[in-house]
């Protein structure tokens, strides 16, 4: 049935209850909408239906068990978004201008959970008053105009900006649960591979470079194009690669760098140790141009430089040559 008509107005509507709107959009859901915003879901529903009397039309159609947009409520939402993002930034920038120190990252989501985060309580047991804020997206920022102080991006030397600091370099290796081992064929030589399910970047290969992160590479600079593994298992992202050779569930070529601390925990093992493959792509550092003088982010830099050296230490990582003018 379609929803009932609406009469039109012609001034412009109130604002308030633009945030339960977009919350509602996001989770087509009114109850999860209402957890989010810490309101009881009849709250959540006066707001929408407030709403759209103000605008005139419905912008949800309720059925039984599902929440779905109308099409002016997908038009609303494509304004409401990025006018809601900016109203955030404005209050960021606000609050930080008012005592509240704030440093903002942007970074790829599988660097960001593998190495970044899991070293951050150390950052803040040193700077208790420092607020850290990650954007995690795999799409590149602008720094002279987003709402960041500082990137950590994955590249090759010609690929980031002069002034970028090389954190560390990268090698690939083998790796695999210790306990996958314990009942399985031996592994001595690269082709005793072919005995186990092998763990792949499913899309490596739509990307420059990044092809160096598939099987494709390594087994052919060990003479081996055509082995056949168990079985192929595929996946987007390092840190879901890194998940299922955690979970026994085959060998994966990982990226030494962010698995480093698997390997001295036990967690992981090399299971062919000095097969490791060397790789064009490193990590990289750059901040912000206005704001590198600010003692926070000064501070957040010099924290991650500490924290690369002692990463460039466990993996045996030596500057690049055209790169060590930037190396710390």
């Amino acid at each position: 049935m379609p929803p009932p008509a609406l009469a039109l107005r012609t001034r412009a509507i109130a604002v308030g209850h633009l945030r339960a709107f977009e919350s509602v959009a996001r989770h087509l859901n009114f109850r999860v909408a209402a957890e989010e915003l810490s309101l009881t879901q009849s709250a959540v529903s006066r707001q929408i239906q407030g709403l759209e009397e103000e605008v005139g039309v419905a912008l949800f159609l309720r059925h039984t068990r599902a929440v779905e947009l109308t099409s002016a409520g997908a038009q609303l939402l494509r304004a409401v978004v990025p006018s809601l993002e900016r109203v955030d930034s404005a209050v960021r920038q606000i609050r930080q201008a008012a005592g509240r120190r704030t440093v903002a990252v942007t970074t790829w989501a599988s660097f960001a959970s593998m190495w970044l985060i899991p070293r951050l309580e150390a950052f803040q047991r040193e700077n208790p008053d420092i607020d850290i804020r990650i954007d995690a997206s795999d799409t590149p920022v602008d720094l002279d105009t987003a709402d960041v102080d500082l990137a950590l991006r994955y590249a090759v030397p010609a690929g980031v900006p002069a002034g970028a600091l090389r954190l560390f370099g990268e090698q690939l290796t083998p790796v695999a649960s210790p306990w996958l081992l314990q009942n399985s064929p031996p592994l001595n030589t690269p082709a005793d591979l072919a005995k186990f399910p092998l763990i792949e970047a499913g899309d490596a290969h739509r990307t420059p470079f990044l092809e160096w992160l598939g099987w494709g590479r390594w087994l052919a600079e060990r003479q081996l194009k055509r082995i056949e593994p168990r079985r192929w298992l595929y996946f987007n992202y390092a840190n879901q690669i890194a998940q299922a050779a955690l979970t026994g569930q085959g060998i994966a070529l990982a990226r030494l760098p962010l698995i480093a601390g698997n390997l001295a925990d036990g967690t992981l093992v090399e299971v062919l140790p000095g097969q490791r493959m060397d790789s064009p792509l490193a990590y990289w550092l750059i901040v912000g141009p206005r704001n590198a003088q600010r003692p926070e982010v000064a501070a957040f830099c010099d924290w991650l430089k500490r924290e690369a050296r002692q990463t460039r230490e466990t993996i045996g990582d030596g500057p690049d040559p055209d790169t060590l003018a930037n190396a710390d």
